[in-house]
């Protein structure tokens, strides 16, 4: 059997770089990484309330009320009550936010693609399957 290193170590440094330079397209596009993440999560499907929101992108929702009050401040996301419980909030992306979350998508996939015509056309489809499988295995399954 030959040698390898450890999947965390080979993939931990290009995980790493992948994130710096999506932080360098995103501050280019003014918003953060939770910005980014709130408005990715809101406009791939119909999350309605803070709570379900923060449980579906795996943060405590007291922590992106800030998150979402500058979302809310800059016209990318509408926040409004829950006509059913006065106390929830009602989240919807706006068009300026899907806007500018698609944008700074576009310029994040044209990074990804470059980085991935290092691979031949094979490799490159085979890593994007196994990429795609392995991320979707439940945390429980990988941790054991």
């Amino acid at each position: 059997m030959t040698e390898r290193r450890d999947l965390a170590a080979m993939l931990q440094p290009l995980v790493k770089s992948l994130i710096a330079a999506e932080l360098r397209v995103l501050e280019e596009h003014g918003i953060s990484m939770w910005s980014y993440v709130v408005l990715s999560a809101l406009d791939d499907s119909p999350i309605r309330t803070q709570a379900a929101l923060a449980e579906a992108i795996g943060a405590d929702k007291t922590r992106i009320i800030s998150t979402l009050d500058r979302l809310q401040e800059a016209g990318l996301i509408s926040r409004e009550p829950d006509p059913e419980d006065r106390r929830a909030r009602l989240l919807a992306i706006t068009q300026d936010g899907r806007s500018a979350r698609r944008a700074a998508q576009a310029d994040i996939r044209a990074n990804e693609e470059r980085v991935l015509a290092a691979l031949s056309a094979a490799d490159r489809q085979a890593f994007l399957r196994a990429a795609q499988a392995l991320s979707a295995m439940p945390h429980e399954e990988i941790v054991g």
